[in-house]
């Protein structure tokens, strides 16, 4: 007889899995799950938060590449819809990994400083992974290749980030073809540079913001972006405030100044040209 306080377990629910793929096995459940090497001694408790921590913001990152990439061909393809479904999603993990700082934020002060030592010189600033999501948006910088001279791998994939159109070139090049007057000077930009402000393309959107009815499409797709904007600067505001909150004003294990650099962070920018022509909206010329 089965108790009130259980549901009756069906008789056709799977339970011969010598042939049928498990949801363990779909998932490598054993590998995922064997991931995590504590290296403090004796292990402290709280390391393994630390671990599944940044082990679960790769697993993320990897999906947000996955999508830009995904973003990029749509672009060039003149597959706004698309491109849209795919930033929206974007979105959403964002909000994810931002509120994934509250987790780690219950790490204290003195919890952290018994097993940080251990960590040597590894950092989140070698994360890979985050710095190809930068270059897909924009903030490229070729310095930041030599840091991974020691992973061929990690190395490759930067250098095809960096090599290949930004999200915001894509766009640009998108609303070229659609007619709007984007100057060639951006068409025609080396893409393995770091974005720079081009007050000349701020007419571009001061026209499609103000004919929005018109422009729909590309309107829509303006604000995307910059919810895609404010949703790194929430991520990046977070990280430090956690940060601050943890070591204080300590250096970083991997050899940055800490919350400064870190603080330095918000004043870069993927997409200038979106801000300022909110200043111009509405603007009366005398």
């Amino acid at each position: 007889m089965v108790s009130s306080h259980q549901r009756p377990l069906e008789p056709g629910i799977v339970r011969d899995f010598k042939v049928n793929l498990s949801y363990g096995k779909y998932l490598d459940l054993d590998r995922i799950l064997s991931a995590q090497h504590p290296v403090s001694v004796p292990v402290h408790h709280d390391e393994l938060l630390f671990i599944l921590q940044h082990q679960t913001s790769e697993l993320w990152l990897k999906l947000v590449l996955h999508e830009l990439r995904a973003v990029l061909r749509q672009l060039a393809a003149d597959q706004l819809r698309p491109a849209l479904k795919g930033l929206a999603r974007v979105k959403h993990i964002q909000r994810c990994l931002t509120e994934q700082w509250s987790v780690l934020a219950t790490l204290t002060p003195s919890e952290y400083a018994e097993f940080r030592s251990f960590l040597g010189t590894s950092s989140g600033f070698q994360s890979y992974q985050y710095r190809a999501v930068e270059f897909t948006l924009g903030n490229k910088d070729r310095r930041m290749l030599s840091i991974f001279d020691d992973d061929p791998g990690a190395r490759e994939m930067l250098t095809e980030a960096l090599e290949t159109p930004s999200v915001y070139d894509e766009f640009l090049r998108f609303l070229a073809r659609q007619g709007h007057e984007v100057p060639a000077a951006v068409l025609q930009r080396d893409v393995t540079q770091p974005w720079e402000f081009h007050a000349d393309l701020v007419p571009v959107y001061v026209s499609i913001y103000e004919n929005k009815e018109k422009y729909w499409e590309a309107y829509e797709a303006c604000e995307e972006l910059v919810d895609l904007e404010e949703n790194f600067q929430l991520w990046r505001f977070r990280h430090l405030k956690t940060v601050e909150r943890t070591i204080g004003f300590k250096r970083g294990t991997g050899g940055s100044s800490g919350v400064e650099f870190l603080r330095k962070a918000l004043d870069l920018t993927f997409f200038p040209e979106l801000y300022a022509v909110r200043t111009e909206i509405g603007v009366v010329d005398v």
